[in-house]
């Protein structure tokens, strides 16, 4: 006999059709015993998440929060984490008997993610991209005890006011995504947050040399002795995952930070601890990702 549903929690976000908590959440869910426990998703934008969030009954216990939503759920949350402050962004929200809470899983995410690349100790690396999640992974590396941080993006202004807005403990340098792989010391890790398509191609091709001058060309060793992670899951492997491993880098895929990081907001929604055996069911509900 089926147990009814008495706890709830969702996905939310635009798009949101692609996105695999679901699968993560439920899997957690049953290795857990939590038959009472349902996970939903929604399509929300930022106009939308005040009112969806207003509308929910108590059985409701958490939310996970994709783009465009990390920013907007501070007009939501009335309480936020010093984690989630830190980065601008927040990835998750717990009930609370006054409210929500607001907190960030995504910097656990890269930690875990890195870490299982063989990026402890690492000192200088890069962040490709402008947007919240580059927030995450800034204050992620900073976790790690990395020193010095080039963050490149197409927008070197948009860039700049990123770094401004944060208190970081960690040296900053600003470049264009056209030259992120040049004059500049090779990086032990590099945390991509660029999306699929044209901005992670111009990335790759910066590496592999594609239309950049003779003398400029194939710095594809900037990062061969290194941890690369892209951030995407969706249609891999990316150029750049695809670039990087020909030169040799670790590469890990985006969905390594997305298991771990919704294993931590199982964790903050449900209040049961997350371990070995669970991880490990979680990562059999993923789809298998080809070779880079």
């Amino acid at each position: 006999m089926t147990q009814p549903v008495t706890r709830r929690a969702a996905v939310l976000g635009s798009p949101v059709s692609h996105s695999l908590s679901p699968a993560l959440h439920h899997a957690a869910y049953a290795a857990l015993g939590l038959d009472d426990w349902a996970y939903e998703r929604h399509e929300v934008d930022e106009g939308g998440l005040a009112p969806f969030v207003a509308s929910l009954d108590p059985s409701w216990a958490g939310l996970s929060l994709t783009m465009p939503l990390k920013v907007a759920a501070f007009d939501v949350a009335t309480e936020v984490s010093p984690l989630a402050r830190a980065t601008g962004a927040i990835n998750t929200l717990m009930r609370t008997q006054t409210g929500w809470s607001g907190d960030n899983t995504d910097v656990h995410g890269v930690v875990a993610a890195l870490r299982e690349g063989g990026a402890d100790g690492a000192r200088r690396a890069r962040v490709l991209g402008a947007g919240a999640t580059a927030r995450s992974a800034l204050v992620a590396l900073q976790e790690l005890g990395v020193q010095e941080v080039m963050v490149a993006a197409r927008d070197e202004m948009k860039a700049a006011r990123l770094v401004r807005s944060m208190d970081l403990d960690v040296l900053v340098d600003i470049r264009g995504l056209d030259t992120w792989v040049y004059d500049w010391p090779p990086a032990d890790v590099v945390v991509s947050t660029l999306p699929g398509g044209p901005a992670n191609e111009a990335a790759a091709s910066v590496v592999t040399g594609a239309g950049r001058d003779h003398e400029r060309r194939g710095r594809v060793s900037e990062i061969a002795d290194g941890v690369l992670l892209d951030v995407v899951y969706a249609d891999w492997p990316t150029p750049l995952a695809r670039a990087a491993a020909r030169g040799g880098a670790t590469v890990v895929p985006g969905t390594r930070m997305l298991l771990h990081q919704a294993a931590r907001q199982v964790e903050l929604m449900t209040g049961r601890s997350v371990d070995g055996d669970v991880l490990a069911a979680m990562a059999a509900a993923l789809p298998p990702l080809p070779p880079t």
